[in-house]
């Protein structure tokens, strides 16, 4: 893969966003219409105690990736009641038509005590281009197992014929790595199936080999078939030192499948890594590829998990 950057195309600051957000433009995602490129992602308010919640927004481009049309300004989905399992957020949310409607994966996330926070899956259904969403349910329809104990999250789903794929991550484990730090998580790849978007078939066996240790934490995983092979873009980093140390920020990482279960990583075919200096220097992360107008495209997050927004690259070589 090569990649050629575009450089970032979206400030959450420089707009007005629903919910009286002010900041973050965390895991852009895209939904391809006739006239526009809705991108979806979440930004940050913080509550009257002055802890983050995470609210979905959107931004529409032109067919070019050029243009902002419109900033939404109203609330795309509400957060979950008191005591939901997205009381306190959603971040980030995947959405992909399916028919007339357009199906949107959620994850939903809320505080916890001993550790900082649970996560689990939602749906929610728009039947109006995703201007609104209506969730199915006020519980998540995938959450922590007998297998997946921690953080269910990250959701991206492909249909293919009459099966609905799901590339997720599962928490393994919290570890607490100095008695005066609060616990950090780990958590991997994982892959489930399902034959109508809602119930999910799992093992909870992690797909993705790692890289650094065997604590590394892997997001976000996107998936797009090229030529008859699925090629697979994820972020990864170290699970503690992550938030004030560059080399051990998240990266991209790179793999790809025949069959979309079994994966070969190879980073180093990856073909995009951080900048010298600028907004994506420091880290990269929350990788989304997309088709459209034959071009293949990547929003990706960079410095401060997305604080200052999103940035475009465009596939130029393939394998």
């Amino acid at each position: 893969m090569k990649w050629r950057k575009l450089g970032k195309i979206f400030d959450p600051t420089q707009h007005v966003l629903p919910n009286n957000c002010v900041e973050f433009a965390q895991s852009p995602q895209t939904l391809v219409l006739e006239d526009r490129v809705r991108i979806f992602f979440s930004t940050r308010v913080r509550d009257h105690i002055g802890k983050y919640l995470s609210h979905v927004a959107f931004v529409d481009f032109d067919p070019t990736l050029t243009h902002i049309l419109q900033v939404s300004t109203h609330e795309v989905i509400p957060l979950g009641e008191l005591g939901c399992f997205d009381e306190h957020g959603i971040f980030p949310m995947h959405v992909m038509a399916d028919g007339a409607r357009v199906l949107a994966y959620t994850t939903g996330w809320n505080r916890k005590v001993s550790v900082s926070v649970d996560a689990a899956i939602g749906l929610a259904i728009s039947h109006d281009g995703g201007l609104h969403f209506e969730k199915y349910g006020t519980g998540p329809i995938m959450a922590s197992s007998l297998h997946e104990p921690f953080l269910v999250g990250d959701s991206f789903v492909m249909r293919r014929g009459d099966t609905y794929h799901m590339w997720y991550i599962f928490g393994s484990q919290w570890k607490k790595y100095s008695d005066a730090e609060a616990p950090d998580r780990v958590y991997k790849i994982a892959h489930a199936m399902s034959s109508d978007g809602i119930q999910w078939t799992r093992d909870g066996r992690p797909i993705i080999s790692d890289k650094l240790n065997a604590d590394e934490c892997q997001a976000l995983p996107t998936v797009i078939e090229l030529d008859g092979r699925y090629h697979m873009y994820f972020c990864y980093r170290q699970a503690h030192g992550f938030r004030n140390q560059r080399e051990s920020a998240y990266r991209l990482g790179y793999a790809y499948s025949e069959d979309l279960t079994h994966w070969t990583r190879q980073d180093a075919e990856a073909g995009i890594d951080v900048s010298a200096e600028g907004w994506d220097s420091q880290m990269q992360c929350y990788p989304h590829v997309f088709q459209l107008n034959g071009a293949i495209y990547m929003l990706y997050n960079g410095n401060e998990f997305g604080r200052t927004g999103f940035g475009l690259a465009i596939l130029e070589e393939t394998p």
